[in-house]
């Protein structure tokens, strides 16, 4: 019977390491939705592709020192009427500005094309 302590303990570690991991892959699948919408709406109000939306959001995070679906649920309560705060304002400001600029081919840094080649 001694035997049979450790393998249940093991086992029962396994369970609960797999239970955890499945609420993360759970919290991951739900803020990647939440990111995509947010990508769509960032798509629809400044035309750009999909990895410019997502760029800039990445980009807003950053500047806000927060995580990508945090950001993500405040575009989109936003959308739906409740207001961003200032430092999000703030940061989507900048982060547009910088998209203009570069969609004028004003920024700084050349853009590498897919080709690896720089813009001209």
């Amino acid at each position: 019977m001694a035997a049979e302590a450790p393998v249940g303990n093991a086992v029962g570690q396994d369970v609960g390491a797999l239970r955890a991991e499945i609420d993360q892959l759970r919290r991951a699948l739900a803020g990647r939705a939440v990111i995509d919408q947010a990508g769509g709406m960032v798509m629809v109000l400044a035309p750009c592709r999909r990895g410019v939306a997502r760029n800039l959001l990445v980009d807003m995070a950053r500047q806000c020192n927060t995580k990508l679906p945090d950001v993500a649920v405040a575009m989109v309560a936003a959308w739906e009427g409740e207001p961003l705060s200032r430092l999000m304002q703030q940061a989507l400001r900048h982060a547009l500005r910088r998209l203009y600029a570069e969609d004028r081919g004003c920024d700084s840094s050349p853009a590498v094309e897919p080709s690896g080649r720089g813009r001209s």
